[in-house]
């Protein structure tokens, strides 16, 4: 079972005030027991912060979205789905305190309660260490977990980003891409994939996602993204 300081580890933040990241984890089940405080204030803090921090990450990474556009995007990554993937990625829900009803009823791999406590870390994670750190723990899972493919004017986004890749390489004289699941975990409703794509045996990324066809393209797309950038910095030193 992972402790505290893993989820701080994937969460790439460490708190201070570790009462407060003892309050994101606890459930109402479990503090009605017990006679502490439960997450629910935090969640719904959390839920605000995710907001914003979603909001502003679109509005800087996705400059061809208009309004609508912005507003499905957003849409799709606070959903439930979503936020029980995440939780399952940094393996939150391990590390959740349940009521002893809750527990025997299997409320870890309950999708709304895995949501409702990411959005409660998210929501400690502001009020240990404001709006930045909050905004680097959504980016940083936003960059990890399965991308969501809106229209983008960059070539992979046009096409299909295994094509796009595959297309690359070849030009350069290089295998197609291979994929390969490298690891699973999560519920069956909840699961998140981890899948490695890689040329003559050389690693190029790695992408996770809720399907193992979402993590291929995740992987894909990092990839094209991550060759594109090196091809350009070639050109330029020449």
């Amino acid at each position: 079972m992972p402790h505290e300081y893993d989820l701080e580890r994937e969460l790439g933040y460490s708190f201070r005030d570790r009462k407060l990241f003892e309050e994101a984890l606890t459930h109402a089940s479990y503090a009605n027991e017990n006679g502490c405080v439960c997450n629910e204030r935090l969640e719904f803090l959390g839920d605000a912060v995710l907001g914003l921090c979603v909001s502003e990450f679109l509005y800087s990474s996705r400059g061809n979205l208009d309004e609508g556009g912005l507003s499905k995007a957003r849409s799709q990554v606070v959903r439930e789905k979503t936020l029980a993937s995440w939780a399952c990625a940094i393996r939150l829900p391990e590390l959740l305190r349940l009521g002893r009803g809750l527990e025997y009823q299997g409320g870890r791999q309950n999708g709304s309660i895995m949501a409702d406590a990411m959005e409660a870390v998210l929501g400690a994670v502001f009020l240990d260490g404001g709006y930045n750190a909050s905004m680097g723990v959504v980016t940083s899972l936003l960059n990890r977990m399965e991308p969501i493919v809106f229209p983008c004017d960059d070539e992979a986004d046009v096409k299909d980003a295994k094509s796009a890749l595959q297309e690359m390489l070849q030009a350069e004289g290089n295998k197609p891409p291979v994929y390969r699941l490298t690891r699973r975990t999560g519920p069956d409703h909840a699961a998140t994939y981890e899948v490695e794509a890689s040329s003559d045996g050389r690693i190029l990324a790695i992408g996770q996602g809720s399907s193992i066809k979402t993590a291929e393209f995740a992987a894909a797309r990092q990839a094209f993204t991550t060759l594109s950038e090196c091809k350009r910095g070639r050109r330029q030193a020449h």
